[in-house]
């Protein structure tokens, strides 16, 4: 089931997609089953995670195209909840980068709260699956060797286009990343290093996990940069097309003192 976040007359809440262009709530008070025009909707980004965990160097081709070794346990950052943006929205290339990269990723939406989470139970603590895309300021990760300012300008974690709740085997999905309609990216995610499961438990004994937090799980070969004028699409087997416009920042950067 393919599930939306939506605003309608000032109530946000989450809906399907119905047959006459219409979305109606997956959850609703007293068995009220209306059902509201898509002309009506504002779509909003899927989450509104207190955090956002990412999985690094996840992929085994990945690991081979960077000539490094397969990590020992997962590798985790974060990126802040104000770098997220929706299905259509613009990621913007700051002022202080040369050099923004795109990586396509499957991304968890955790749906139950969990600590210590074992493997096994993994399952039961996921709303859904979906697309992200880990923008990265690859001149300045390099530059500052620390992942926050490279992965966490506004705009560097565009999610969507829906969370899928009946994802059969996240262990086996196609992922493919386009730049202006030519692939640039395709994998399989029977490729990680850490499956989903994993990464959950890994990170739930390290921080508790709440509904609405993301996880992205790492990207497959063949990351690249990106320039302003593109449009880059993240597109995973059975979820969805993620879709996103790149614009350059024309602000004048203020010289740090």
């Amino acid at each position: 089931m393919k599930v939306f976040r939506i605003k309608h007359n000032g109530a946000i809440f989450y809906a399907t997609f119905e047959e006459g262009d219409v979305f109606k709530p997956l959850l609703s008070k007293n068995g009220n089953q209306n059902a509201f025009p898509i002309s009506e909707c504002t779509i909003l980004p899927i989450a509104v995670p207190s955090k956002i965990i990412c999985a690094g160097l996840n992929y085994k081709e990945h690991a081979r195209e960077l000539n490094m070794d397969l990590p020992e346990e997962p590798l985790i950052f974060l990126k802040p909840p104000s770098s997220v943006i929706g299905n259509g929205g613009k990621i913007i290339i700051p002022a202080m980068s040369e050099q923004v990269d795109y990586e396509g990723e499957l991304a968890i939406v955790i749906g139950q709260a969990g600590k210590n989470i074992l493997p096994e139970n993994a399952a039961k603590h996921v709303f859904g699956y979906t697309c992200a895309n880990d923008v990265t300021a690859r001149d300045l990760q390099k530059k500052d060797k620390l992942f926050a300012r490279a992965k966490g300008f506004d705009t560097f974690a565009p999610i969507g286009p829906c969370i899928e709740t009946a994802v059969a085997d996240p262990n086996s999905l196609t992922l493919r990343t386009s730049v202006n309609g030519k692939v640039r990216q395709e994998g399989n995610t029977s490729d990680m290093i850490y499956s989903p499961s994993e990464l959950i438990s890994f990170i739930s004994h390290v921080m508790t996990l709440t509904p609405g937090d993301v996880i992205l799980t790492g990207t497959p070969p063949g990351i690249g940069t990106l320039s302003a004028g593109d449009s880059v699409e993240v597109e995973i087997e059975g979820i969805g097309i993620l879709t996103n416009t790149v614009v350059k920042d024309e602000s004048i950067r203020t010289p740090v003192q």
